[in-house]
This record gives structure tokens, C-alpha cells and sequence, in this order.
């Protein structure tokens, strides 16, 4: 008998609930819907407070509907409730999660309940929400006079089940309504497309878009506003309260216009496409922004859909009300769709117009392109291109930047700007990483229409904004993969404007025209540096062979020659040498170029080498070391003393490790002045070889000159012995001859023998220890005539063999003793050439007689027999005697030309100067420069040889 009872109880809780859930699947009216579940919960759920509400997510507020309280006021189950963070009914719309509370009148999360719960007692409550899937549409407040009253399991689930039941229902009726009104707005939006197509012109298609968004939305006013670029502002173009056009009831006018300055926020938002919503309690704009564009168009609330057209902002379309308003999603979507009919309709309006523009740019492409490839010169190139540039941008500065790796800058590579406008002069800093990665991605130019509220390329503002500059336009000119662009392009102005996309285009394809120049130019102007570094090392070392083949200086020539070559290589004004030995403790200064006045320097100012800071630091570098004027002490700058030095490059002469250096090269140039990094090698090149070369020719001259020294020394002292055996041969002879006549010697003459014995043999003893390795230069006085005298005598033999005729002119009346039959002295042909009678020379008379004796022994051997030898006299100037002595033999060419010549021979070929005839020669020649005369050797027209001496005079006092 007890079994049917419990199958009727649930019986009775089971068919209640089919039929509630059938009416919540079947009813499509909300307020039955929450009708129908209030009365469910009343009749089979034992609460004394009721309370459902919806939620209205766009304004994130609950929105009571209904339900019981203990009492007969129902206000309160109306109310309208604004969630804020930590408030328990916003806990569970957040978290869609029911919850449960022991006590309601202890609960401060809940105070707008704790009233209600304090009045009536309310403890046990529960909180569900309405939900459907991951959307909450709103939330039942169950309460109870019991404290911690809960539901049981089968009550829990039966009252979950009509819950989501209604979340499903309302869902549905909230999806059933956006289809209503959207569909709703298509045919309006459809029957304007429609009228659009019939209408002529833009202004009446404008008109009639206002008409038909005024008539659907029903806002005060609404206008549409039209945008100048170049000025940034905003006109009243059409409006449904001008007078040909009146359609509403308010008399309010609209704004007639504003500008960008006034409310920047706004339309930074328009530009990129965004619908701007202002309505009760929400704003997708800033507080700021918003109250302010409230207040300048004097409204509540507005809707503005962007007219854009080819990503340029053309103006907007408004929607604006006295009155705080929410916006509905169809009324968005119908004002942002004819907002987008308007942008249909402006190409056509301006076709012709658009052509024209096109192909004014194209036009003006193919001229740049034209520049381009026509003009040689880059200066003009780019002037021509600046021109064309900013007549068409409507701007005012035209600025190329090349960047500086060195200096991690761009510098101005060419600019152009108003007649009252200075030229801007400093150096861009290196862009920061996000503004690189915008000009390698963008594929037209980067426009800042704003400079002070922009915050690309920040780094640049204030220098800028110094100059004047208010807007710019850049692009890349290079290759979009480089990390850092090489080259980049500005065009500035001096006003806030827009820049078009067009214009952000056509600068783009121009930018890309001048960075292919660049490129080309600088690749013309690499391709030269390295012909001319190619011809520095071409002419520096064909500098070697002049410097060894030159006569006097040869490593002064080769210096000069190489600093020649370093300015040319960098076109520098300033290249000089300090020089020094090994043991010295000062350096020398060689003025190498110095092709400007503002660069001059103290070349007379003996530089100590322990003490000079710049000598120290270039010793402790490998390579150019670059200095500015700046790092160098006041002591430098009094002998590096030029104006203009600026920047400064140095590097020691340095050959091996283990070599001493002996030279600095200092090169300088303008503060301004980049050093080219592409030629530093060369340079370190060619200093190098400098101090290589260098070296090699100071030990070659010193090597030759020791040759030199030891030919003349060997010659010399054979000659000497050669003299002092003859004597001593003499000497012992005739003491050889006293000593057979032992009994008619005298003791006078036995005397006078040993005296001339003991002078010869003093001689050899002078000439072995004084002159062992080195000459001695004496200075001794005697006549010409006795010179000429003892060298006669010592050539007799020679003249007697040969049967020669030697004839002495210019020694005035006196006879010599005769020497030889053929031997005479010219009588003077005037009372004149008394004056030579007592004629003498004055140095080293030795060495004098034995080069005489040198050129007559040769003389008479060239000579033939029975031949005819002059020696001519004659006072040359004051100081000096002309001694020529002509003869009838025949020279070698080859070793007339030499002597003559005196150039550099090679040492490795065979030499005329390896015989004895020419070595001999050559040795008095230069030992004749050595103790103060000369020596030259020539040929007369009628084939006679003269050797023409040059002898010092000795003072007459």
C-alpha cells in the first residue's frame, strides 16, 4: 500500500515541472517567461524573497524583473543595480557559479539587500545564475526566514532545470531580435544604395545618406563633416538642419567645424577606421577626450562612423543627441554602412580629377627618373629632384640622410629648404628598433602629421621642433632587409597637415629612384677610391726607383712622395712627418702637404720625443690611431698650431718588432671630417711601406756611403805609399851611394838625408794611425805654381815615354824649372796676369796633389804618343781657382756620360766604375766634394777631354 503513495508524491513534482518547462520552451515574450518561472519557485519552492534580473552586459548593470517579498512592496524588485568589483551578485555573473549564504543580513557584499533582509528577517539565500552556454543573461535571489536554509539534491536539480530552461529561452528571444533589427536595417540600407545610383552628384548623394541614417537612427542632428588635409580640419559639408535640407525639430545648429588640434584622440580613432561611440555611461574614447568632444559639439551622445576612401580619411558621418543615449548594435552597423555607401561614391565623383593626379605623379616620376639617369653631377641631380618634390608635397624641407655606421648617426647627406629658412646642422640620431622595423615593413612612406603628439621617431622631435618643423614624411631608400636603412628620405613641413596615401605611395617610389642613385654614386665613388689607392701604390712605388735614382735627398724625395699619395687617398690638407733616428731625442717635423693656410704648423720646433704626449700614445698603437684637436695637450697645439685642425690620424713608422721606429705620419683635416673607413687599409699601407722602404734606403746610403769612404781611403792611402816608397826608395839609395864614397861624405849632407828619411817615415806614421779608417782633412796653404811643380815631377816618367807636350797657361812671368824638354809656362799676354804670380790654395794639399797626380797619370795614359797635354789656370771668383786640364786621348762614353751624370747605378749590373781607370775617377771626384771643390769631366766640340778642377783660394791678408 505504500509504494503508489511515493510514486503519486513524485508524481506531483514531476508533471508541474513538464508543464513549466514546456511553457518556458514555447513562450517568446520575456515577461512571461519570468512570470511563468516566479509562480514555479513560489508554488513549489518554500522562499519569502523571490528576485530575478536580467543583465545587461553592454553597461554591466542587473535589471530587476520581478518576483515576492514578504510584504506588498514590489519597487524594490524593479530596481536597476550598477555592479561594481567585490559586490556578490557581480561575483556571480563573473564566475557563473551559484552560491550560498547562511545569513543575509550579515553579508556587506550585498548591501542593497541588507534592508530588505533586516526587515524581513531573510537569512538562508541562495544565488543562481541564468545562464546559457558561457554567457550569463542574468541571476534568481532565493532567500529564507531560516538560517542556512538549502536546498536538497532532487530540489536543487528540478530548480537548475527551469533555470537553464529560461536561459535557453531568453537566449533565443535576444538572438530572434538582433536577426529582427538587423534585418531591418538592411532594407533601408538597401533602398538608399538604390536612390545613390540615381542621384548626380556627390553633394546630393551626401543628402540624401543623411537623410536616410536620420531617419532610421533618429538622433538630434546628423551631419557629415569633411576633412582638409592640409590644414587638418574638419567643415559642416551636410547637415539635416540646414535650410535646404531641414529634417528635424530641433533648432540647434550643428558645429560648423573644428580642427584636428582640438580634439586629436578623436581622430587618430577615425583615421584608423573606428567607430566612435559616446552614449549613456560608455565611451570608446578616453574621460578627456570624450567630455570634450561632447562639449565642442554641445550633445549628450554621439556615433560617428569614418568615410575613408584608398585608407586616406575623407571626414565622418555623425550621429548626435541632446539627450545621453545607448547605441544600439544596429544603429552602429547602419551609420558604419552608409558611412561606407559615401566612400562608394567618391571615386566616381572624382574620377577625372583622381586621373589627372595620377598622371601628374606619373609624370613627375618619370621626370625624376629622367634627372636621374641624364645629370652626372649628384648636387644637381638632387636639386632638380627636391625641386620637383616639394612643388608637388606642397612642403618646404627636402632632407636625404645617409647613416654613419662610425658614429652610429645619420648625417644630412643633401638638403634644401625656403630662402628664409637656415639649413639644419646637426646629426640625426640612429632611429630606435621599433621605427626600423616600421619603414622595413610599411610599403609606402611613414607620415607624423603632428610632430609634437607623434611618437614615432621620438628622438628626433626636439631638434625638430627647434627648426620648425611640425610634420614629416619618411621613407626608406634602401633595401627593406638591412638591419639599419642606409639612406632615408624626409620631407618636412612647417605646419600640422596630412599626408595622404598617395602621397605616402608616390614619396616611396621617389625615395626608392634616389637610393638607387646613392647606391650608384657611391659605388662610382668606391670604384674610384680604390682606382686612386690602386695609383698611390703605383706612384709610391715607382717613387722607390726616382728616390734611389735621385741625386741628392733620395728618402726626403720618397717621403714627400708618400705623404703625397696619403692626402690624395683621404683628400686631406694636412699630411706631415716626424722623423727621428734611434738614440735622438728629438724629432724633426717634414712638411709632406699643406694646401691650406688654416693648416699650417710650426715646422722649425724641435719635438723631444720622452715628453710629447701625442709621439707616446701613437708608440703604444698598432695602426691610424684617430685623435680630435681636443685630446691633445697645449704643448702640441703650439706647433700643431693651424686653426682649422679638427681631426687628427696618426701612426708610428714601424717596421719589425724588434726594430726601433723612426717616424710618425700625422694627418689632419676639419672637426666636421668622417674619416672613410674603406681606406684605412690602404693607409696603414702605404705608411708601412713608407717605413719599410724608408729603411732600406737609409741603410743602403749608409752602406754606399762606407763604401764610398773605404774606396777613397784605400785609393788614398795606395797613392800615399805609393809617394812615400818612392821617396824612401830615393832616400835609401843616395845613402846607399854616401855610403860607398864613405871618404868624400860629408857630415852635412849625411845630416840632411837621415832629416828627409825621418819626414818620410813621420808621414807613414801619420797616415797609418790618424787616417787608419777615416779621412783626416788638413788644411794647408802652398802655390799653385809649387802644386803644379811637385805633380810634373811626379808624371816625368810618363810624359818622357810618351814623348807628350805639356803646356801650363795663366801662372803669369816666372818660369817653372823645366821638368821636361816639351815642358813650358805661357808668358801672360798683359801686365793683368801679374796678379796670378802669387797664387795659392788652401786645404787639404795632399789629397789636392794626389787627385792632380790622379788626372794627369790618366791623362797621359789616354793620350798617344807624341800628344799634347794643357793645364789651364784662372781665378774663378774670390774664393775660388778654375785648374782645366785638357788632353788629345780618347774616353770610354759610357764613362764620360757617368762621371758627368753622377746618377745612382745599379749595384747588381756590371759598372764601367768596377776598373780601376773609372773607380780612381770617381773617387777624386767625390773626394774633391769632401774637402771642399769640385771635379767635372767633359769633352770639347773638337774631341779634346777636359777634367776641370775647382780649388779653394787661400786668403791674402
Amino acid at each position: 500500500m505504500g509504494q503508489p503513495k511515493k510514486r503519486d508524491a513524485a508524481e506531483q513534482q514531476i508533471l508541474p515541472l513538464a508543464r513549466v518547462l514546456q511553457s518556458l520552451r514555447e513562450e517568446d515574450h520575456v515577461d512571461v517567461l519570468i512570470e511563468t518561472t516566479i509562480s514555479y519557485l513560489k508554488e513549489h519552492f518554500n522562499y519569502s524573497l523571490i528576485w530575478i534580473a536580467l543583465y545587461d552586459r553592454l553597461n554591466h548593470i542587473l535589471i530587476g524583473k520581478g518576483g515576492i517579498t514578504p510584504s506588498k512592496d514590489t519597487a524594490v524588485l524593479q530596481q536597476r543595480l550598477v555592479l561594481s568589483p567585490g559586490d556578490l551578485l557581480e561575483q556571480v555573473v563573473i564566475s557563473q557559479n551559484p552560491l550560498g549564504l547562511a545569513d543575509l543580513r550579515t553579508e556587506k557584499r550585498a548591501q542593497e539587500w541588507l534592508d530588505l533582509a533586516h526587515k524581513f528577517n531573510i537569512q538562508g539565500t541562495i544565488i543562481l545564475p541564468i545562464r546559457y552556454k558561457d554567457r550569463c543573461l542574468g541571476l534568481v535571489l532565493l532567500g529564507s526566514r531560516r538560517w542556512g536554509y538549502l536546498l536538497a539534491g532532487e530540489a536543487k536539480a528540478r530548480l537548475m532545470m527551469v533555470l537553464g530552461e529560461l536561459g535557453a529561452a531568453l537566449y533565443r528571444i535576444e538572438i530572434e531580435l538582433h536577426h529582427q533589427q538587423t534585418r531591418r536595417a538592411d532594407e533601408p540600407l538597401l533602398e538608399l544604395l538604390e536612390n545613390l545610383r540615381t542621384l548626380p552628384n556627390l553633394t546630393q548623394k551626401l543628402e540624401a545618406v543623411v537623410q536616410a541614417t536620420h531617419k532610421f537612427v533618429l538622433p538630434t542632428r546628423t551631419n557629415i563633416y569633411w576633412f582638409e588635409p592640409q590644414k587638418r580640419y574638419f567643415w559642416l559639408r551636410v547637415s539635416n538642419q540646414l535650410p535646404n535640407l531641414v529634417l528635424g525639430s530641433n533648432n540647434q545648429q550643428a558645429v560648423p567645424g573644428m580642427t584636428v588640434q582640438e580634439l586629436s584622440d578623436f581622430y587618430y580613432a577615425l583615421s584608423v577606421n573606428q567607430i566612435v561611440s559616446i552614449g549613456e555611461g560608455r565611451s570608446s574614447l578616453k574621460s578627456y577626450f570624450t567630455g570634450k568632444l561632447l562639449e565642442r559639439l554641445r550633445v549628450r551622445s554621439i556615433l560617428v562612423a569614418p568615410i575613408i576612401w584608398q585608407k586616406d580619411l575623407l571626414g565622418f558621418l555623425a550621429m548626435e543627441s541632446k539627450e545621453p543615449r545607448i547605441w544600439t548594435e544596429a544603429d552602429k552597423n547602419f551609420v558604419k554602412g552608409a558611412a561606407g555607401l559615401v566612400s562608394l561614391a567618391i571615386p566616381g565623383e572624382g574620377m577625372e580629377t583622381t586621373i589627372k593626379k595620377i598622371k601628374q605623379d606619373a609624370q613627375l616620376t618619370s621626370q625624376i627618373a629622367q634627372a636621374i639617369y641624364n645629370e652626372h653631377d649628384l648636387e644637381e641631380v638632387l636639386r632638380n629632384c627636391a625641386a620637383k618634390v616639394l612643388e608637388r608635397f606642397s612642403a618646404t624641407r627636402f632632407l636625404l640622410l645617409q647613416y654613419n655606421h662610425q658614429q652610429n648617426k645619420y648625417d644630412i647627406f643633401y638638403q634644401t629648404q625656403p630662402y628664409n629658412k637656415k639649413p639644419l646642422t646637426f646629426a640625426f640620431d640612429e632611429i630606435k628598433q621599433v621605427d626600423c622595423e616600421l619603414l622595413q615593413q610599411t610599403k609606402e612612406a611613414v607620415s607624423i602629421e603632428n610632430l609634437e603628439e607623434d611618437l614615432q621617431f621620438f628622438n628626433w622631435r626636439s631638434p625638430l621642433l627647434e627648426k620648425g618643423v611640425r610634420s614629416l614624411l619618411i621613407s626608406n631608400c634602401g633595401q627593406t632587409y638591412i638591419p639599419v636603412p642606409e639612406a632615408l628620405l624626409l620631407i618636412g613641413n612647417d605646419v600640422n597637415r596630412c599626408w595622404t596615401t598617395l602621397e605616402k605611395q608616390l614619396l616611396q617610389v621617389i625615395s626608392r629612384q634616389i637610393g638607387v642613385t646613392i647606391r650608384q654614386w657611391q659605388l662610382h665613388q668606391h670604384n674610384q677610391q680604390q682606382q686612386k689607392i690602386l695609383l698611390s701604390f703605383h706612384k709610391n712605388l715607382s717613387s722607390l726607383k726616382h728616390a734611389q735614382s735621385a741625386n741628392t735627398k733620395p728618402i726626403r724625395h720618397l717621403e714627400c712622395t708618400t705623404m703625397e699619395q696619403i692626402a690624395s687617398v683621404l683628400n686631406c690638407p694636412l699630411v706631415v712627418l716626424l722623423s727621428w733616428m734611434p738614440g735622438d731625442d728629438v724629432a724633426e717635423i717634414i712638411p709632406g702637404v699643406i694646401s691650406n693656410n688654416q693648416f699650417t704648423i710650426v715646422s722649425d720646433t724641435p719635438i723631444p720625443l720622452k715628453s710629447e704626449v701625442l709621439i707616446q700614445r701613437t708608440l703604444s698603437t698598432d695602426g691610424l690611431l684617430p685623435l680630435t684637436i681636443n685630446d691633445l695637450p697645449p704643448n702640441t697645439k703650439k706647433w700643431l698650431s693651424g686653426q682649422s685642425i679638427g681631426q687628427i690620424l696618426v701612426m708610428v713608422l714601424r717596421t719589425a718588432a724588434n726594430y726601433e721606429p723612426t717616424g710618425l705620419i700625422l694627418i689632419a683635416d676639419h672637426l666636421e671630417r668622417q674619416w672613410p673607413q674603406q681606406s684605412f687599409t690602404a693607409i696603414e699601407t702605404l705608411v708601412t711601406q713608407l717605413a719599410w722602404f724608408r729603411r732600406n734606403l737609409q741603410i743602403t746610403q749608409i752602406l754606399q756611403s762606407k763604401t764610398e769612404e773605404l774606396q777613397q781611403l784605400n785609393w788614398y792611402k795606395h797613392r800615399r805609399l805609393e809617394n812615400l816608397e818612392t821617396k824612401v826608395t830615393l832616400l835609401v839609395e843616395q845613402i846607399h851611394n854616401l855610403g860607398i864614397r864613405d871618404k868624400e861624405l860629408t857630415y852635412v849632407h849625411y845630416q840632411q838625408l837621415r832629416r828627409q828619411l825621418d819626414n818620410t817615415t813621420a808621414a807613414m806614421s801619420t797616415l797609418m794611425k790618424l787616417e787608419q779608417w777615416q779621412f783626416r782633412i788638413n788644411q794647408e796653404i802652398m802655390p799653385i805654381r809649387s802644386l803644379i811643380k811637385r805633380v810634373l815631377e811626379r808624371v816625368e816618367n810618363l810624359l818622357q815615354q810618351k814623348k807628350l807636350w805639356v803646356g801650363v797657361h795663366g801662372l803669369g812671368q816666372q818660369s817653372l824649372d823645366q821638368v821636361s824638354e816639351k815642358t813650358y809656362i805661357q808668358k801672360p799676354s798683359s801686365p793683368e796676369n801679374s796678379r796670378y804670380q802669387a797664387l795659392a790654395i788652401s786645404g787639404d794639399v795632399i789629397k789636392i796633389e794626389l787627385i792632380l797626380y790622379e788626372l794627369l797619370e790618366t791623362a797621359c795614359e789616354r793620350s798617344t804618343v807624341g800628344g799634347r797635354i794643357d793645364i789651364w789656370c784662372r781665378r774663378a771668383d774670390e774664393r775660388s781657382l778654375e785648374m782645366s786640364i785638357t788632353d788629345n786621348g780618347v774616353i770610354e762614353p759610357q764613362l764620360l756620360s757617368q762621371l758627368q751624370q753622377q746618377t745612382f747605378q745599379d749595384m747588381l749590373t756590371p759598372s764601367v766604375f768596377e776598373q780601376s781607370l773609372g773607380l780612381h775617377l770617381l773617387i777624386c771626384q767625390r773626394l774633391m766634394q769632401q774637402i771642399g771643390g769640385s771635379l767635372h769631366f767633359y769633352q770639347l766640340p773638337d774631341g779634346r777631354v777636359v777634367s776641370l778642377l775647382l780649388l779653394p783660394l787661400a786668403v791674402q791678408v
